[in-house]
């Protein structure tokens, strides 16, 4: 069951994010409604565009942290972890491997997007970066309230305030989902993690 999870979720973060970057222009937005739109950006850094440090030690940390929590998985799964643990789990191995294969790969099979062309694939290795330092391509943007800052504000006024900004993919949701079903429901579980084989 965990391995179709992270398939499933896998297959549909790969093929939202190849259809992004195959038919949108760096920073173009198709309208869907006021509150959706998809926003075409890419990042360097972690879940909703954060950065953090050098992107050659993000992505090597993302391939220990995935190999480790992949490996937690699969003791949970072993000793018959409740459905819903193991489901939460896969969510957030399965959003973190989307996000790496942008990384591992989109750097050495597309050239750069940019503002006024659509990004086209090349032959392997001779895209817009080495291994490990592609950009992870992000899409949905939910602003739900956009309005500004009162004058009176003694911080921002009269600027424009947009209630939830930020950008982020389906891999992002997986794991988004993933740790606070975990939060709220598998508290038990989370304080009795080991990777000791039963």
């Amino acid at each position: 069951m965990a391995t179709l999870i992270v398939i499933v979720i896998l297959l549909i973060d790969q093929t939202i994010k190849l259809w992004v970057k195959t038919h949108m222009a760096l920073h173009e937005s198709i309208h869907v409604t006021d509150w959706f739109y998809i926003a075409f950006i890419e990042n360097n850094g972690m879940a909703y565009g954060m950065q953090l440090g050098s992107k050659l030690i993000l992505s090597l940390f993302r391939v220990v942290a995935i190999s480790a929590l992949a490996y937690y998985v699969w003791l949970q799964v072993r000793k018959n972890a409740r459905t819903g643990y193991v489901i939460c789990l896969s969510m957030i191995v399965a959003g973190a491997i989307g996000n790496l294969i942008d990384c591992m790969f989109y750097g050495l099979i597309f050239e750069p997007s940019t503002n006024y062309d659509v990004a086209q694939m090349v032959t392997f290795g001779e895209g817009y970066a080495p291994f490990l330092m592609g950009k992870v391509v992000d899409m949905f943007y939910f602003p739900l309230i956009v309005t500004t800052y009162p004058e009176w504000s003694p911080v921002y006024a009269g600027e424009e305030f947009i209630f939830f900004s930020p950008v982020f993919n389906f891999a992002d949701s997986a794991i988004s989902v993933g740790v606070v079903v975990l939060l709220l429901f598998f508290r038990k579980e989370i304080s009795d993690i080991s990777f000791k084989r039963e």
